[in-house]
């Protein structure tokens, strides 16, 4: 990202509307994810009450390159999907999981997703957390791409209940000692 921005959790504003708290995320088509063959979101997933519970768990972030302009989002949560199990990681190990992490296409490839990515990485360091992890759909090739460039290992695919017929590769990022910025 190029210049300030600001990564902040995401309140329930006008700014910030239901369902969707970064609507252009799935913009109508020929631009989005579905129209390019990418079915990880639909009509019914993530849904006002997903979005909802992310704000209240204080879980929802925001980044905006300029004040009241949505980029991104993303959920950054400890919570990890039972079916993490099927993946090649510890899934008893705490750790940091990024969920519904999307970016409005008119700020793709301007670096939001990483730096939501760093975000999260970040709050592993200060609650001591050694492991980020996140999923994406097998017909998403933009972050299929990205993770790795991040420096997240593959580990695996694996399928999710509530998401029936789609397949999701799962990354993991084992972090090191948190460097100190006074020193």
């Amino acid at each position: 990202m190029r210049g300030p921005v600001i990564i902040r959790e995401a309140q329930c504003t006008h700014r910030e509307p239901s369902p969707r708290p970064c609507p252009s995320a799935q913009p109508a088509p020929p631009t989005s994810p579905r129209a390019a063959g990418n079915h990880q979101w639909d009509d019914h997933y993530p849904n006002e009450e997903v979005f909802a519970r992310d704000i209240a768990l204080g879980e929802l972030w925001v980044l905006e390159p300029a004040a009241g302009v949505l980029a991104g989002v993303a959920a950054i949560t400890t919570e990890q999907e039972p079916e993490y199990a099927q993946a090649d990681w510890d899934a008893a190990a705490p750790a940091i999981v990024v969920h519904r992490l999307a970016v409005d296409p008119s700020h793709r490839g301007a670096g939001v997703a990483a730096a939501l990515m760093h975000h999260a990485e970040t709050i592993a360091h200060q609650l001591g957390i050694a492991h980020v992890r996140v999923d994406t759909n097998t017909e998403n090739p933009a972050t299929q791409r990205l993770f790795p460039k991040l420096g997240y290992r593959p580990a695996g695919e694996i399928t999710l209940e509530f998401r029936p017929g789609l397949r999701f590769l799962c990354y993991e990022k084992r972090l090191g000692p948190h460097p100190n910025p006074c020193t």
